[in-house]
């Protein structure tokens, strides 16, 4: 009874090892025949990656500014935000905008904050050719200029100024070298008509500054600055420091086209005290995001992607969303920032992450083109594929009628046309074939077999 059973398991056991080897034989066939075209595929979208570089360095350099102004403030943010998508950042301390500039130009740094109008290259209408790029403006740096009031009463009788031409004769200091605010004082004296090279000016850095203003080795100070530097909160409620108001504002901007007009209204330094007691009016430039125009194109998205987490909020100078602003000042707008500010973040960012987000985003142009190369050739694979297994059967055909014309012309043994039939016939039965043209194989077959009995002299049965 055993036995019985054994049969149709070995029967079907057989023809699953069949349909495997058939299967087996159809991949092998597959991956000959498209191989070519797979190959090709391969080696475009590789060649289209290396040329692209889609994905953006693990690493970069922001140049921020002094170790307590506001752009190292920024500096840190930006680095906290780009650190959740695996982009380390790092953060080089450094004198002001005209030292991050320099920086800039020689390729030492990737990006960096830049005051509007630091660069004294572009004090006139010139435009010089720098590889420089701006990711939009990013908010207002008010022009804070701070003196002794026990100064003021020494000087003019009456502890308030009213303008900066009040200072003339004042040991001022006007930033560090490599500073920006340097230019843009120059740029404001100018304008009241006191001659910069005869005033008794001091280049110390910010926080020495400070400290030689309390302790009376200089009258005022000069500092722009966003109002999250702690420098500013701190002297802003310093008794014997008042901050300078600008009652001009509105003609320094008409006069210096680096600054606009802004107001520090009353008490918003500190409500319950009254700081300070009466709004003060200002000039403030605004500060950039400046990149270079090699910098990684993710990167510059990233990083303006973050300016509007860091700059998007509400502060003392503008209202919530203001801030940042398509706008490159003097600098042309990046192409990604340009996009950011039509479009927002990208659509796949929303919905995966910003990796994949971005090998889809710079790459799909060139996938698509590649595709469409591909379409047409991807065609001729079938054909191949069919051609490939019907003429490893139809091959054989020409040894059959070879074997027929000897036997019409007697031109040939028999025993020799019985030996090569019994060749081909044992060669076919090897033939690897998948089931699909398992007919034609038989075919093959049967023609064989009438060859056989013309050469037994039988009479040809025909095939069905």
């Amino acid at each position: 009874m055993s036995s019985t059973l054994s049969r149709p398991l070995k029967r079907h056991t057989g023809t699953a090892l069949l349909r495997v080897r058939s299967a087996l034989i159809s991949l092998k066939e597959m991956l000959i025949t498209g191989g070519p075209v797979l190959l090709l595929a391969v080696g475009l979208v590789w060649m289209a990656y290396v040329m692209l570089d889609p994905n953006p360095p693990r690493r970069m350099v922001l140049a921020t500014g002094t170790a307590q102004g506001a752009y190292a403030e920024f500096g840190a943010r930006y680095q906290q935000a780009l650190g959740k998508y695996g982009i380390e950042v790092v953060l080089r301390p450094t004198q002001g905008s005209l030292d991050n500039l320099q920086l800039l130009k020689s390729g030492d740094v990737d990006a960096a904050f830049v005051q509007g109008g630091s660069d004294e290259v572009r004090l006139g209408d010139e435009t010089p050719d720098d590889p420089l790029l701006s990711l939009g403006s990013l908010f207002r740096e008010p022009v804070w200029v701070f003196y002794r009031d026990d100064t003021a009463k020494a000087k003019l009788g009456r502890e308030t100024l009213d303008s900066l031409s009040q200072m003339a004769g004042w040991r001022l200091n006007v930033g560090q070298d490599g500073s920006g605010v340097t230019n843009l004082m120059r740029r404001l004296l100018d304008a009241n008509g006191l001659d910069t090279a005869s005033m008794p000016l001091t280049r110390l850095a910010t926080t020495p500054a400070v400290v030689a203003l309390l302790a009376g080795e200089i009258d005022a100070m000069a500092m722009v600055s966003a109002p999250e530097s702690p420098i500013v909160r701190m002297l802003l409620i310093t008794p014997g420091i008042r901050l300078l108001d600008f009652a001009q504002a509105e003609a320094y901007a008409r006069r210096v086209p680096q600054v606009s007009p802004v107001g520090l209204p009353r008490g918003v330094v500190d409500l319950a005290k009254d700081l300070p007691a009466q709004d003060v009016r200002l000039v403030a430039a605004t500060a950039m995001l400046v990149v270079r125009d090699d910098t990684h194109p993710a990167l510059q998205q990233l990083l303006v992607q973050a300016a509007r987490k860091v700059h998007g909020e509400p502060n003392w100078f503008q209202a919530k969303g203001e801030f940042p602003k398509g706008v490159g000042g003097d600098y042309p707008l990046a192409p990604e920032a340009q996009r950011f500010y039509a479009t927002g973040e990208p659509v796949l960012q929303r919905h995966v992450s910003f990796w994949m987000a971005n090998l889809v985003d710079r790459m799909w142009v060139v996938l698509v083109s590649i595709i469409a190369v591909l379409i047409p050739l991807s065609r001729v694979v079938p054909p191949l594929y069919n051609f490939r297994i019907r003429s490893r059967i139809f091959r054989w055909y020409g040894s059959l009628r070879e074997i027929e014309q000897h036997i019409t012309d007697g031109t040939r043994d028999a025993a020799l046309l019985h030996s090569d039939l019994d060749r081909i016939e044992e060669h076919v039965e090897r033939l690897p074939v998948p089931l699909s043209y398992a007919d034609e194989l038989y075919s093959l077959r049967s023609h064989i077999t009438l060859v056989r009995q013309r050469l037994d002299g039988q009479p040809a049965t025909p095939s069905t």
